[in-house]
């Protein structure tokens, strides 16, 4: 996993509550084993009409939030189904964090495990931030996760809390089995120690 320290970018919105993970990535896209290539899935059921050609209403297909990293989101953003695929999804769309009132558990942890900021702020501060978008010309936010603040695109830092132990997970690239590597050595002579080879 690549160190994740800052994630900046255009940003965009998507004022819904409960987005669940089957509406982030349908279940007919599940078939792969790769953990890329779901990006051109995402949301597909609101970006595109039975068609197949993108529906101009839904919220990611304006031209202002054309390649967003960063999305204010409502709460209970990735709700339902435990599927990984979910932040998988995001990810690959080219979305670095998710800013929103409130998460599915299991889909925050996903998202750390992953590398995709999943930042919790007030609802009034997600509504504060959505306002300070452009939505003619679109906008610029960053999540700072070193110094933990969102700094919105009128220049105000606003400050959140994360779990220090994926906070510093993500701010070195680590997962679960660069973790259990760091621990190599004790790992060795416990098993020499006890006879298991």
């Amino acid at each position: 996993m690549k160190p994740v320290r800052v994630a900046a970018g255009r940003v965009a919105i998507l004022d819904r509550p409960d987005v669940d993970t089957d509406q982030i990535i349908p279940k007919q896209f599940l078939k792969r084993i790769e953990r890329t290539g779901y990006g051109q899935f995402a949301f597909f059921d609101w970006r595109y009409d039975e068609d197949g050609r993108e529906r101009p209403e839904f919220e990611l297909n304006r031209p202002e939030f054309a390649g967003a990293r960063v999305l204010l989101a409502g709460r209970n953003f990735g709700c339902g189904s435990s599927r990984e695929h979910a932040a998988w999804a995001l990810a690959d769309y080219g979305l670095e964090a998710v800013i929103a009132p409130s998460f599915g558990d299991i889909f925050r942890t996903n998202a750390g495990n992953n590398g995709l900021l999943a930042i919790v702020l007030p609802a009034d501060e997600v509504e504060r931030l959505m306002e300070s978008v452009d939505l003619d010309t679109g906008s610029e936010l960053t999540v700072d996760l070193e110094r933990l603040v969102v700094v919105s695109p009128d220049g105000r830092e606003v400050p959140f809390e994360f779990d220090e132990a994926t906070r510093q997970r993500l701010l070195h690239g680590l997962d679960d089995i660069a973790l259990t590597l760091h621990h190599e050595d004790e790992i060795a002579a416990y098993e020499a120690a006890h006879g298991i080879a």
